[in-house]
């Protein structure tokens, strides 16, 4: 029990880390989105201005530009659903896994 406790531990100092130490190692680093990036790195390569091949399927639906909020709203949903199925699969692992060791357990005591 202690050695599953210091191991929980550990990964969350490790996971702690991870997600303070680059606010401080890169100070003054600009977060955008990857398509302005991309855009941008593509105007400087070809010396033009970028043209997309298509427009976005929901701004054709809705005659513009998504507003922001729902551009985030949607990202979220996506995440969610990702998250949902992760857990569903992670869960399911351990489900198992409890079920086999009950198994064993009982052919044990057999």
């Amino acid at each position: 029990m202690m050695k599953t406790k210091s191991k929980v531990i550990i990964l969350l100092i490790i996971v702690l880390l991870i997600a303070v130490v680059p606010l401080f190692a890169l100070k003054g680093a600009e977060f955008g989105g990857s398509d302005d990036a991309g855009s941008v790195a593509i105007s400087k390569i070809t010396g033009t201005e970028y043209k997309p091949w298509f427009t976005p399927v929901l701004e054709t639906a809705i005659g513009g530009e998504l507003p922001g909020e729902i551009e985030s709203l949607l990202f979220c949903v996506q995440t969610g659903i990702g998250v949902g199925i992760l857990a569903f699969f992670m869960g399911r692992l351990v489900e198992r896994t409890k079920h086999e060791k009950e198994q064993n357990n009982n052919k044990k005591t057999q």
